[in-house]
């Protein structure tokens, strides 16, 4: 394990420098409290500030884990991945619900603002926007595999007009739902 300062150790804190979680923990001595170094939480003072070279280590010390960083985790620990990780696994299951992109970050326990600003950063689209892609993906699989009309499969996946259907059909498949079905069509006859 290495060994560095209090000084370079107390820089990481200040800076929640990731490239140091694992490699030591700082505790605070006035709450018991154990954290990683790119922790989040509120800057302790200095002087109230003890490191660790392990989790166990702080630990033994009388130290508990922060509920934030949750430096008992071995690897990396992001609460923003595993949040978006969520919000993806709800989408992919409840996509054909209403108010869904609306009522997914107080589900989440978290802030529509904050929610909107993480998923846009972790998947370049806003909730709403990979909701929609979810919703046509789902609609080309039906529009392949089924008979339904385009009505049945547009209420089927979620939407709530046939016009917004068409235009976000449009939109991530560059035709519209009957040209894409028929297109289907003629691939699995020329493959039989």
């Amino acid at each position: 394990m290495e060994n560095f300062s209090s000084g370079v150790m107390w820089q990481a804190v200040v800076a929640g420098d990731e490239h140091y979680d694992g490699r030591f923990y700082y505790g605070v001595t006035t709450t018991k409290i154990y954290c990683r170094p790119s922790c989040h939480s509120k800057l302790p003072k200095r002087e109230n500030a003890v490191y660790f070279l392990s989790a166990v280590e702080a630990e033994k010390a009388g130290y508990r884990p922060c509920k934030r960083c949750r430096p008992e985790v071995n690897g990396v620990y992001s609460p923003e991945e595993e949040l978006i990780e969520a919000a993806c696994r709800i989408i992919s299951l409840e996509f054909d619900r209403e108010g869904l992109a609306e009522t997914l970050p107080g589900r989440l326990g978290s802030s529509a603002f904050h929610f909107q600003r993480l998923f846009k950063k972790a998947k370049g689209e806003t909730p709403a926007e990979y909701l929609r892609r979810v919703r046509i993906t789902q609609a080309t699989v039906l529009l392949a595999e089924s008979m339904l009309d385009n009505t049945r499969i547009a209420f089927a996946v979620g939407f709530r007009s046939l016009s917004g259907f068409y235009a976000a059909f449009r939109r991530q498949m560059a035709c519209s739902p009957r040209a894409y079905r028929q297109l289907c069509r003629e691939t699995e006859e020329g493959m039989e």
